[in-house]
């Protein structure tokens, strides 16, 4: 492979050492190596402001009228005041991760109203890319959503930008219109914690995200009474949220040193929804409808419940063989609308936020009646195709991705490098779609595409099964059946996995052309078998143990390997996790790392649970995250460089709140001399195996080698956590955690802490290594491989093992120990 090139293909500028090259199926770095970036969703939690997990009514919806209130949002990626932050990234990089997905939202924004942005909030942002900088991540911006807003039971839009759409934001819930978690089951007797797995992505086929995502896409072909300040609401929309991702592009370039650094690019915009676009018949549940659980109108049934009328509708279970019907349940909301009503506008709407609509918007009925799509009084269908067909051209047949999501990034990937021109392009669309065809003049030479992959089965069943299912295949049509799509036994399903990844891959070439491809999420959940692991159920049996998910979280990481030798951003990493509340988002519980699987925090619930009810009621005790810098994070500072160089990682760091880590802290080639061509690991062996595609043309500038990451996690010659036991001051009793004026403060201040012993000292590797040709040596965590240029294309090998037995989980210690245990060997 040639030298890259010493200029920027998009500026013509040139390059630093530290520029990343996105212009082949791996990302290369200046020396001309192959890179592989992988890393996590940095984090869960920025979907939320600080204090407000989706659970909670509390303020939820008097802070987001008010404005949402400066500094609600400081703090919700990490925790930069209590010394905390530096553990997390810390412990991060210690697993081998050198990629983040920084995930923030439209809403954090600009919470305060259109063009008022949080510049607070965006200093803070800019605090936490340098935090990372020092830890030597590289860095992709995320503008997440999940359908649209946290008020319609997701995640992304300010709540202002529901009211411009004609909607009343209090009335989402009381018409069906969406199911939000702090308000569930309803409003006036909410039980979130009997939310259902998954049902959150409902919301997409309801009629609140039926009506935005057409507005945002394609208000211009379907909505064009829609008129607000004077342009469609499609431009509207767009462009605020461009805008608003443009002014914290703008705030980074200000601050200086981030861009290629750190900053590499932008993601597009995180799983939009299609909403109406290309329906065929309004009056059936699309065939294609990928989400099908709980109560299941058709489009129009939403229109006519979104307008006060109770209708009998289909409600459908999960099953192992997917959706089945379970029955009908009726949705009755009372005679009330979703629709914002006329005397509401001058202080709710554009006379509080500061738009002014147009006459022809007419408000307090469906949008779409007004448009001609049905007709309210009759309550007839008249148009059951309308967004099947463009409405100016019926014979066109419109599909998403190429008709409207393509000019939407369009327009956006300008706005993305006004301010940060050599940004890596980082594009996702709906669920499992390909990418359409996109203009090189836009791509530029540096693009990725970043699908995104979830074990669906698992994931909403919350259990590791003996079969699965091609459901990338059963999706796009491969199989005439479900039947066709099953595979049996683990061999098979991870197999499958793996074929699924290889065509997503695919897509990218047949798509875009020669660009790396990066999953931008990939997960499993840790609630499974109704939280066994957290001793929820069995009274306590199986407490600790982890091992279904280490199953579910290997076959899919190793997805990632084989041939395919893909980058990946894993879904997600929670500073503020809880068994109870799990990632604090709709009941998702995918973090890699949690407090309550701390020593400390296990430590910490056992005492709550038996000792005081003052302390287990603590507001504080929701945000674990404040538990950290006292005991939670207990153990000597941490530095980037001693992470770097391998000196600052122990046991304590790597493994400590740690779930099922033998599954993602796993060895790769971080940066290639050739072309990295196949991937092998077995964690129960330890056996790494890597195969290089080497050529005469691989020459690279300088002394640079093959760059392996080797994690003490597998390879430390010890790894023995025993020593360092939990001790320090007894745990205080409920009488004087009651006198407290602070109980949860005067409780952290006795709680227990790790002592120093091994778990809190240097670890070493103690591997065999057998390479096809050439030398190695090996420096903290890493390998360095070298080897000579062949005079022809040749594929050199090299293995690596744990000199002895392989560490592995003891279930049962585990259970008793209530932490994860690698202190024994196999």
């Amino acid at each position: 492979m040639a030298p890259p090139p010493k200029v920027s293909p998009v500026t013509g500028n040139p390059v630093s050492s530290s520029y990343i090259h996105a212009s082949t199926l791996h990302f290369q770095d200046s020396h001309g190596r192959n890179l592989l970036l992988r890393g996590v969703n940095l984090s869960g939690a920025a979907k939320n402001p600080v204090s407000q997990p989706s659970w909670s009514q509390d303020g939820f919806w008097e802070q987001a009228e008010s404005g949402g209130g400066k500094g609600t949002w400081i703090n919700s990626t990490l925790n930069l005041d209590d010394g905390s932050a530096d553990v997390h990234l810390a412990r991060l990089r210690a697993w081998g991760f050198n990629m983040l997905r920084f995930v923030f939202t439209w809403e954090a924004l600009e919470h305060e109203g259109p063009g008022k942005y949080d510049y607070e909030y965006m200093d803070y942002v800019v605090q936490v890319l340098y935090k990372c900088k020092e830890y030597g991540f590289k860095v992709f911006m995320d503008p997440h959503q999940d359908v649209w807003s946290r008020f319609s039971g997701g995640s992304g839009a300010p709540l202002w930008s529901i009211y411009a759409c004609g909607i009343d934001p209090q009335a989402i819930t009381p018409t069906y219109s969406a199911l939000v978690h702090s308000d569930y089951p309803s409003r006036e007797n909410p039980d979130p914690q009997s939310l259902p797995a998954m049902i959150w992505a409902s919301n997409y086929y309801r009629a609140f995200n039926h009506t935005v995502w057409t507005l945002f896409f394609a208000g211009k072909a379907y909505a064009p009474k829609c008129i607000i300040d004077g342009v469609n609401i499609q431009d509207w929309l767009q462009d605020h949220f461009i805008n608003a991702v443009r002014e914290l592009s703008r705030h980074i370039e200000a601050a200086g040193d981030l861009y290629e650094e750190t900053v590499l690019g932008w993601d597009s915009i995180n799983e939009p929804g299609e909403g109406l676009i290309g329906i065929l018949d309004l009056s059936t549940v699309p065939k294609e409808q990928p989400v099908k659980l709980g109560s299941v109108p058709t489009p129009f049934e939403n229109m006519r419940i979104a307008e006060g009328e109770a209708i009998e509708v289909d409600n459908y279970k999960f099953t192992s063989m997917g959706p089945a019907k379970d029955g009908t349940v009726v949705l009755d909301p009372k005679g009330q609308k979703l629709w914002l009503l006329p005397e509401d506008e001058a202080t709710r709407g554009g006379g509080k936020w500061g738009w002014k609509r147009d006459p022809g918007w007419k408000l307090g009925t469906c949008i779409w009646a007004q448009h001609g799509v049905w007709d309210v009084e009759s309550k007839t269908l008249l148009k059951p195709a309308y967004f099947h067909t463009l409405p100016t051209d019926s014979s066109h047949q419109v599909e998403f991705v190429h008709d409207f999501w393509r000019q939407y990034w369009l327009s956006y990937a300008s706005g993305v490098r006004t301010f940060h021109k050599e940004a890596i392009h980082f594009i996702n669309t709906t669920v499992f779609k390909p990418l359409p065809d996109l203009p090189e003049s836009f791509l530029a030479g540096r693009a990725c595409a970043t699908p995104h992959f979830y074990d669906g089965l698992t994931l909403m069943t919350k259990h590791w099964s003996w079969f699965n299912a091609d459901a990338l295949g059963i999706l796009r049509g491969k199989y005439w059946s479900i039947v066709q799509g099953l595979r049996i036994g683990e061999a098979a399903i991870r197999k499958c996995i793996q074929e699924q990844l290889g065509v997503l891959k695919e897509d990218t070439r047949t798509s875009i052309g020669n660009y790396p491809t990066l999953i931008g999420e990939i997960g499993c959940p840790y609630d499974m078998d109704g939280k066994k692991a957290y001793g929820f159920v069995d009274d306590g049996k199986g407490k600790g143990d982890y091992s279904s998910q280490l199953k579910a979280w290997d076959c899919s990481v190793s997805a990632n390997d084989g041939p395919n030798v893909l980058n990946y951003t894993l879904w997600t990493y929670v500073p503020n996790h809880s068994h109870e509340w799990s990632d604090n988002w709709n009941g998702e519980d995918l973090s890699l790392w949690s407090h309550d699987d701390t020593r400390a925090g296990v430590a910490y619930h056992e005492f709550s649970s038996t000792e005081s009810s003052s302390l287990k009621d603590s507001t504080q005790l929701l945000n674990p995250s404040s538990l950290s810098s006292s005991w939670t994070l207990a153990g000597p500072p941490v530095s980037p460089k001693a992470i770097e160089s391998g000196d600052g990682v122990t046991a304590q760091l790597v493994l400590d709140g740690a779930r099922a880590v033998a599954a993602y802290c796993r060895p790769f080639p971080v940066a290639t001399v050739g072309r990295p061509d196949r991937i092998d690991f077995d964690f129960k062996t330890t056996t790494f195996k890597l195969s290089v595609r080497v050529s005469p043309d691989d020459w690279v500038e300088g002394h640079v080698m093959t760059e392996i990451y080797v994690p003490f996690v597998h390879y430390a010659k010890n790894l023995d956590w025993e020593t360092a036991a939990v001790s320090g001051p007894q745990t205080p009793s409920a009488e004087s955690v009651a006198d407290s004026s602070d109980s949860y403060d005067s409780a952290e201040d006795q709680m227990p802490t790790l002592s120093k012993g091994t778990g809190s000292e240097p670890l070493k590797l103690d591997i065999l290594v057998t390479p096809s040709v050439g030398t190695y040596r090996i420096a903290g965590q890493y390998l360095y491989w070298a080897y000579p240029l062949p005079t022809r294309e040749t594929v050199y090998t090299i293995e690596i093992k744990r000199n002895g037995p392989s560490y592995h989980v003891d279930a049962e210690e585990a259970a008793s120990d209530g932490w994860f245990s690698w202190c024994t060997v196999q």
